[in-house]
């Protein structure tokens, strides 16, 4: 029986998604966890790794299990073993077709940003910060242009292990809400850094360090050494994945919004 998990974790404590042999993993969490619950050893497929100190809202994982548990022993079971900056929102049963990675159609990561000139002390974690004023009107004038199928080559740290850089964003957009900033983009798939580099790049626009047509062109040169810096880890947030209606499976917001205690 294959299952598929919704997960959403605080990043802060951990080395990233992927399981690390010398520092403490989210995979590794969610493994152990699982592995109590089924009565044997679990491996997890997820939809999209994040890196140290990323966050996730909605991220997907897949496993395999002969172990029969009803939603509400799997969620349980699961979350009782698991640290307290992990828990499993939902599962479901999915036939053998599902595949968390392969599977999906798209992605979507959040970044925030405190824009104020004092940084933060409550979820200090939870945000990049920038003390300058930001102009998010021409930050999102700019984003605009990495719409469709592009080379994304300009936004791609080394060490990426992407075949290619292409890469179709089908949304982005960049929201203020009093002092944070809120950048959002979904797209088929994600080069290594890719939305923190973006987003370094457009806090140089919203700063006046840069224009948009500085942005446009060093996306069109394709040339990582002459865009901005890597954001901070903290401020991202692997937010949705958008799978085949025909699995069924839950928006984040809307999975188990309360547990009965009815008859």
């Amino acid at each position: 029986m294959r299952y598929a998990l919704g997960i959403e974790y605080d990043g802060t404590a951990f080395f990233g998604w992927q399981r690390q042999s010398h520092a403490p993993s989210v995979q590794q969490s969610v493994e152990d966890a699982l592995a109590v619950v089924a009565n044997h050893p679990v491996t997890v497929t997820c939809a999209g790794r994040t890196d140290t100190g990323v966050h996730a809202r909605g991220q997907v994982v897949h496993f395999d299990s002969p172990s029969e548990r009803s939603d509400r022993q799997w969620i349980l079971g699961i979350n009782s073993n698991l640290p307290d900056p992990v828990r499993v929102m939902w599962v479901r049963a999915v036939d053998d077709s599902f595949h968390a990675r392969f599977g999906a159609f798209s992605r979507s990561y959040r970044y925030s940003i405190m824009n104020r000139w004092v940084r933060p002390a409550i979820g200090v974690s939870y945000y990049g910060w920038c003390r300058n004023a930001l102009n998010e009107k021409h930050m999102n004038e700019a984003a605009q242009k990495l719409l469709g199928k592009h080379d994304f080559s300009a936004f791609r740290s080394a060490g990426c292990s992407a075949q290619h850089a292409i890469r179709e964003v089908t949304a982005i957009t960049v929201v203020r809400n009093g002092d944070v900033i809120d950048i959002d983009i979904t797209a088929n798939a994600f080069l290594y850094h890719m939305v923190r580099n973006i987003v370094g790049s457009l806090i140089s626009v919203g700063l006046g360090e840069q224009t948009v047509e500085w942005f446009d062109k060093i996306f069109a040169g394709r040339d990582r050494a002459l865009a901005g810096v890597t954001a901070e880890s903290q401020g991202l947030y692997f937010m949705n994945v958008r799978y085949d209606p025909k699995y069924a499976l839950p928006d984040r917001e809307k999975a188990f919004p309360y547990e009965s205690t009815g008859p």
